[in-house]
């Protein structure tokens, strides 16, 4: 809600909230005007009336709670709840307060003016018509204009739409546009906009002729609507997917990121399909993303649709043969904490097919980086099970740089601290190989008797 600003010339004489309403209405405390968004409705009677009466005051604030800017006069506001009042009611004292407070204060055993702490001589409540009427014109003046803006953004979304139609090149691609910039500024546009024939329209535009630039709009565009599920797998006819990626490859990071989006939003339809994400090209793309440090929000939206293709088994062996699994291990300890636990779910995930085993095997920082995130709250289940693949994979090999690496120590501050009895148990039985590999050597030595005195 709005907040509210004293305004002393408001007041009414003797600190009362009684307001007379031609007065106030002259004063313009209503904010009136002479255009058709800042006019008073009036009834039959020339005052406030039947048009006021057609809204309901309280649906009309909860629409334009934090829609509107603008103060809400102090006069409308119950000293109790510090919300617009919906039913004003007036004591003795000539102080205002929304029925259902002041009658809650009452019921609590007060019999004094919360404002004033004046005792009460008469603890009757006196509905306060005339302020009523003032706030509710207040606010249904405020809401039709609101109305009446989001009906003329909803015309102009509309008009734009069919105007794309018949617009060819840079006229196009600046309507397109203009309208990204409705969809992205009015989040009412994005529920009428959402219809299956403006949607129809704007996948049209997509395909195998169709410009970067072009292209670019029309994906920001998407990614801000909510597609149904028929809008949905039409987007992911080959052709327009192809186009996708091209974008991710060679556009700006902004088309980049919203094409990840895109993609992303694509994968969460019940009907998709892996084979429209099994593309070398997406994959480059994306790795490309992430290894650019100077784009922070790149690196997010990279990781995160890289960790959801993961999931599909059938993919993991293609995003080993691009590199992925050398270039992540090197960046883990640059990492952000919001980048660094979906790169260990990537890591982890590859680490289940012999290609993923091998790579993080030939990787010389594989073991080394792991270790030091071993404690590390959430990274701890994949670290340990990343470990856990490579270690058994090739233990002969893994033992000298696991003992360089301090793997024991850090497996013994694993077991003693409170995970869950799964980690607990990978990280012993771990640890068990490593001893038994290292059984002459002093470290590792007293390292097991700890372990066996621990357990």
């Amino acid at each position: 809600m709005p907040q509210f600003q004293q305004k002393a010339s408001w007041r009414v004489d003797g600190g009362a909230q009684v307001i007379d309403l031609e007065t106030a209405v002259k004063d313009g405390i209503l904010g009136g005007g002479g255009d058709a968004g800042g006019a008073i409705p009036t009834g039959k009677d020339g005052i406030l009336g039947t048009a006021t009466e057609k809204l309901d005051l309280k649906k009309m604030i909860e629409e334009l709670d934090s829609a509107e800017g603008e103060d809400v006069p102090s006069v409308f506001i119950c000293p109790i709840s510090l919300e617009p009042m919906v039913d004003p009611v007036t004591l003795c004292t000539g102080q205002t307060y929304e029925r259902v407070h002041i009658l809650k204060w009452f019921s609590l055993g007060h019999l004094t003016c919360p404002t004033t702490m004046q005792e009460l001589w008469d603890d009757a409540v006196t509905p306060n018509r005339t302020l009523h009427q003032l706030i509710q014109a207040w606010f249904l003046q405020r809401y039709l204009r609101l109305k009446k803006r989001s009906e003329d953004v909803q015309g102009r979304a509309a008009e734009l739409v069919q105007r794309l139609k018949k617009l060819k090149g840079q006229a196009r691609v600046q309507a397109l546009r203009d309208l990204r910039k409705i969809v992205v500024a009015h989040p009412s546009v994005k529920t009428t906009m959402s219809n299956s024939a403006s949607i129809a329209h704007l996948s049209s535009l997509l395909g195998p002729f169709t410009s970067h630039a072009v292209g670019s709009e029309v994906i920001t565009i998407l990614v801000n609507l909510n597609l149904d599920s028929d809008a949905m797998v039409n987007l992911m006819q080959p052709a327009r997917i192809s186009l996708v990626v091209d974008m991710m490859n060679e556009g700006t990071i902004d088309t980049k990121i919203n094409c990840t989006r895109f993609i992303e939003m694509l994968m969460g339809e019940k009907s998709f399909r892996y084979e429209v994400v099994s593309s070398l090209s997406l994959l480059v793309a994306l790795l490309r993303l992430v290894k650019d440090w100077r784009q922070p929000s790149g690196i997010v939206a990279g990781l995160c649709l890289l960790k959801a293709i993961c999931f599909h088994e059938q993919l993991r062996s293609l995003i080993v043969s691009v590199g992925a699994v050398p270039q992540l291990v090197e960046q883990l300890p640059n990492l952000k904490p919001e980048c660094l636990e979906p790169a260990l779910h990537i890591l982890d995930n590859l680490s289940t097919t012999v290609e993923g085993r091998l790579a993080l095997k030939d990787c010389p920082q594989t073991i080394p980086n792991a270790v030091k995130l071993l404690m590390k709250g959430s990274c701890t289940q994949c670290a340990l099970s990343i470990l856990w693949s490579v270690c058994k994979l090739a233990p002969d090999e893994c033992a000298p740089l696991a003992v360089e690496a301090g793997l024991a120590a850090q497996l013994l501050l694993l077991i003693q601290s409170d995970c869950t009895p799964e980690i607990k148990q990978q990280a012993t039985e771990l640890l068990k190989m490593f001893c038994s590999l290292n059984c002459t050597n002093t470290l590792f030595i007293s390292k097991c008797k700890l372990m066996r005195t621990i357990q």
